[in-house]
């Protein structure tokens, strides 16, 4: 049996976590942390907050799990020093407090692509989030790294609309790794990760999650 946090709850991958979780008779209680109220259930314990101004004592963040589904794009958050915070300040703060509070289980959603020395400002703030993360000491951390997620978006995303179409046309063509991975797979992966905590670290690529899907 498992307590886990989520962060990113409202978003596409994180709503997908958020309802497998519910229905999973491994997760007795899910903490998910958002600024917004989220629709009750008899497992969730429903937080609202300010992720700037984060409260270090509060109880619950004692759980055995983290699963971060939290990102944005620099469209939306309106600046590259926005985005930042949300993609790499946000998740930091709350890995730390979680660990320092007992956690042992780390997963989190990045990207393909995620490099800290990129020369794309997308890829790098995600490798240095995995490496900032990484310097936790979580028992257990999974990076999984998808590349264009499916599924229908709240909020309308132009790039990625045309994106996915292209994609979805030449799909046939392309090799695992490039293909539209579903926000549920990522979930699913994000999910087990969370609650079985195999120790040490472990990355599960894009190509890897699709193939897991069809099996």
């Amino acid at each position: 049996m498992a307590t886990i946090m989520l962060i990113g709850a409202t978003g596409l991958v994180g709503g997908a976590v958020l309802q497998q979780a519910q229905d999973d008779a491994r997760v007795t209680r899910i903490v998910a942390l958002t600024r917004r109220k989220l629709p009750p259930h008899p497992k969730l314990e429903n937080p609202l907050v300010d992720f700037q101004n984060l409260p270090a004592d509060a109880e619950w963040w004692s759980v055995d799990g983290v699963i971060c589904a939290l990102g944005t794009t620099i469209r939306k958050a309106g600046s590259q020093e926005a985005f930042r915070r949300v993609d790499f300040d946000y998740p930091l703060a709350v890995a730390r407090l979680t660990r320092q509070h007992g956690a042992h289980a780390f997963a989190l959603n990045s990207a393909t692509g995620a490099d800290r020395s990129s020369y794309f400002f997308y890829d790098r703030i995600k490798g240095e989030v995995e490496e900032a993360i990484r310097g936790v000491g979580f028992p257990s951390l999974t990076i999984v790294r998808p590349a264009l997620i499916g599924g229908d978006r709240e909020e309308f995303r132009p790039a990625e609309f045309v994106a996915m179409r292209l994609l979805r046309l030449a799909e046939p063509f392309l090799p695992w790794r490039y293909r539209v991975v579903p926000h549920g797979c990522i979930a699913r992966a994000l999910l087990e990760a969370a609650v079985t905590a195999r120790s040490e670290e472990h990355i599960i690529e894009s190509e890897t999650l699709l193939r897991n899907a069809v099996k």
